[in-house]
C-alpha cells in the first residue's frame, strides 16, 4: 500500500439493496462515508475503529426513500458532518453541497454534481475516477421520476449533461442495484444502459418513465421524514 493510495471499500444491505461507500487516505487515514443504512451503522462503526480512520464526511446522495440513513447516528459517534446536496433543503446537514462544490480528505478531492431528476435534491459525487450516482444513474437503469419532485425531464438533462460528459473509463458506483451488479463505467452506460444509452432522445426516455407504473416504496413515509432529519426517528 502506496503513502498516499486512496482505499475503497463496497457494503451492501441485503434488506434494501443498498450500496454504502467507504474511501479514506492510506496516510492521513482521513476518510469519508456515502449513503449509509441505519441497521448498518455498527458494521460501518466497527470498519472505521478496526482501521483507524478518521471519519470527515457522511456524504448522502438524495433524501433516500426506501432506507433510513443511518448519517446522525454516525454523526454523534465520529463527528463527521453530514453533508446533502443543496437541493434537497435537509436542516439537519452540516453542508448544504452546490454544484461544482470541491470537499477533500486526505490529500483527495470530491467534486458535486448536483443530478436531480430522481428527486429533486439527487447529488453525484466525483473522485478520483469514480462517480458514485445515488439512484440518479443505476447500473443499466436509473431511479424513478414520480415521486419526490422527481422529473423525467430533468433527469434525462442531469445524466446527459453532468454524468455522460464524464470521461469514459469513470467507474459508475451507484447506491442500489437489484441483479448483483457491482460497478459500471460511463462508457457502458452510454452505449447499453437501457432507459438513456444509445442516444436516447428525451421524448423517449419520458415515455418510458411514465409508464413504468410501479408500487409506491413500502418504506417512504417512514424513511423520507426521518432522513429529512438526518436519520433521526422520534
Amino acid at each position: 500500500m502506496g503513502e498516499n493510495n486512496l482505499v475503497f471499500r463496497q457494503m451492501f444491505d441485503y434488506d434494501t439493496w443498498t450500496y454504502t461507500y467507504l474511501l479514506y487516505n492510506s496516510k492521513s487515514k482521513e476518510g469519508i462515508l456515502i449513503d449509509t443504512v441505519k441497521e448498518q451503522v455498527e458494521r460501518d462503526i466497527k470498519q472505521i475503529n478496526e482501521l483507524g480512520i478518521k471519519l470527515k464526511y457522511n456524504l448522502e446522495t438524495h433524501v433516500h426513500a426506501d432506507h433510513i440513513t443511518g448519517a446522525d447516528d454516525i454523526r454523534q459517534r465520529t463527528k463527521a458532518e453530514v453533508v446533502y446536496g443543496a437541493g434537497s433543503r435537509v436542516p439537519c446537514a452540516d453542508i448544504s453541497a452546490k454544484d461544482g462544490e470541491e470537499l477533500t480528505f486526505g490529500d483527495f478531492t470530491i467534486k458535486v454534481l448536483s443530478t436531480p431528476g430522481h428527486t429533486n435534491g439527487c447529488t453525484s459525487y466525483y473522485i478520483e475516477g469514480m462517480v458514485f450516482t445515488g439512484d440518479a444513474m443505476l447500473i443499466r437503469g436509473c431511479g424513478r421520476t414520480d415521486f419526490q419532485d422527481g422529473s423525467a425531464d430533468t433527469l434525462y438533462e442531469s445524466v446527459n449533461q453532468k454524468l455522460f460528459t464524464l470521461p469514459d473509463e469513470t467507474l459508475v458506483y451507484p447506491a442500489h442495484d437489484y441483479k448483483g451488479m457491482r460497478v459500471s463505467t460511463i462508457w457502458e452506460e452510454k452505449k447499453y444502459n437501457p432507459r438513456l444509452g444509445g442516444g436516447k432522445s428525451k421524448p423517449a426516455f419520458i415515455e418510458i418513465m411514465n409508464n413504468l407504473n410501479l408500487a409506491k416504496p413500502k418504506r417512504i413515509d417512514v424513511s423520507v421524514p426521518a432522513n429529512m432529519k438526518c436519520g433521526k426517528i422520534d
